[in-house]
């Protein structure tokens, strides 16, 4: 499966991994902050996600690694979306 493909299923977590204080500036509609130093420490919470799995950030760089960190351990519907442009260029309505 492909970033696009994954971001249309009705189950896809859209996740941003930059701080709190990026996330409140702006971010993707209906994506869920989880910073990256806290994801070994939320590794349940992402095990309760049923579908893809969407990483993004600044630039792609903290997203993945957070993708890296989650397929080491044992996660395999998961995507590093790139930069939050990236992501909204992804999401736009395409026709």
């Amino acid at each position: 499966m492909d970033i696009q493909t994954a971001l249309r299923q009705p189950d896809v977590a859209i996740i941003d991994v930059r701080e709190p204080f990026e996330f409140n500036d702006h971010h993707v509609e209906g994506a869920l902050n989880i910073p990256l130093q806290s994801i070994p420490n939320r590794l349940d919470e992402f095990r309760q996600m049923s579908g893809p799995i969407v990483l993004y950030c600044r630039s792609g760089s903290r997203s993945g690694m957070a993708t890296n960190y989650l397929k080491s351990n044992g996660f395999s519907q998961v995507y590093n979306g790139g930069s939050v442009g990236q992501m909204e260029m992804f999401l736009l309505p395409h026709f």
